[in-house]
């Protein structure tokens, strides 16, 4: 029995008009032009990968959750930019994972879905995915500033700058979805939007201005987080070759931002994964779907277990807060007896 997902894919969130699209494609496509014919996948394959991916959601949805619940339960963490940063890449990360996920899912089951919806999908996720290395840069400099200049951090580390930060990240990640809408409202009939349509972003928004701007954008955005990552990260080595003191913290800002830095190579896989995986199925066509689905995993679930790692492991005052919620919530509460109610 062979499971007929969408002739269309779901989204893309990078400047290849084909990146997430290839990567979750889940039914008969055309490689090379049309040369070759990749197999449908079977009903059990398609039950497993779709197991796998649900399961690895909500094993991250719990942890996201929880992290967010012990952020908000303990006013200490509202008076730190760092896990004001944090709790904000764990809310737009679990954000993007449920976009994903669901839409990995539901492609097996719809071939179609109404163009509107289809671009609120694709605008959030755009969205969410273009956020992440910009919070990683602002957390990176958060860790710079904490380190190279720990007596003026108070000053210029407060609450009130990093929601000013967090708004100019939402203003500028939101600024290229919402011009591929208006571009396409302006070039597209009004019926296109009351239509059935591939969840595809290249088919939602292929006008060629879209791609350009979108390649400009992602290029200079990712060159300045990637600037920003590489200069903390020196600059903290050379605080750490000259301190006498303190120095575990500062090895563990550097080891931060090199996590920090991790996360943004693998952002940037988005990037070159059409090349790569189209090379790779070319050598191997029998295992196509094989190979979709593993980049699929490889770029967008496993990129979201870093977060956890990074602060709910790593960082000794979170963590010892969020453990002790999650004790709290594996132990059954007991009623305490009074002396007269045993009476």
């Amino acid at each position: 029995m062979d499971v007929d997902g969408p002739d269309s894919k779901m989204f893309n969130s990078s400047t290849s008009p084909t990146a997430l699209d290839q990567l979750v494609s889940n039914s008969t496509l055309l490689q090379g032009g049309g040369a070759a014919m990749v197999p449908k996948d079977s009903f059990t394959n398609a039950l497993t990968k779709n197991i796998v991916a649900m399961l690895v959601w909500l094993a991250l949805s719990i942890i996201n959750s929880s992290m967010v619940h012990t952020f908000l339960r303990h006013g200490l963490f509202y008076e730190n930019p760092r896990y004001i940063m944090f709790v904000c890449m764990v809310i737009n990360d679990a954000l993007q994972l449920s976009l994903v996920t669901a839409l990995y899912v539901v492609s097996y089951i719809f071939r179609k879905i109404h163009a509107s919806v289809c671009c609120l999908l694709i605008m959030t996720a755009v969205l969410t995915t273009r956020s992440t290395p910009l919070i990683l840069a602002g957390m990176a400099v958060e860790r710079y500033i904490s380190i190279c200049f720990p007596l003026h951090y108070s000053q210029m580390c407060t609450v009130p700058r990093t929601r000013l930060l967090i708004g100019i990240i939402l203003i500028l990640t939101a600024t290229p979805p919402v011009t591929d809408l208006l571009i396409s409202i302006a070039v597209k009939p009004p019926s296109f939007f009351h239509s059935s349509i591939f969840c595809d972003h290249s088919l939602l928004f292929h006008h060629p201005s879209i791609y350009v701007k979108n390649v400009v954008f992602d290029v200079t955005y990712l060159s300045f987080v990637a600037l920003t990552l590489l200069y903390t990260y020196c600059k903290i080595m050379l605080t750490a070759r000259a301190a006498s003191m303190g120095l575990a913290s500062v090895k563990r800002a550097r080891n931060t931002v090199l996590l920090h830095g991790l996360q943004l190579l693998l952002c940037m896989l988005a990037f070159v994964v059409p090349s790569l995986q189209a090379a790779l199925i070319s050598l191997f066509p029998r295992l196509s779907l094989e190979i979709r689905y593993v980049f699929f995993l490889v770029v967008y679930i496993i990129p979201r277990f870093l977060s956890p790692v990074i602060y709910g492991f790593r960082d000794k005052q979170f963590c010892k807060y969020w453990t002790r919620y999650l004790s709290c919530k594996g132990q059954r509460v007991q009623p305490v007896l009074t002396k007269a109610q045993v009476r």
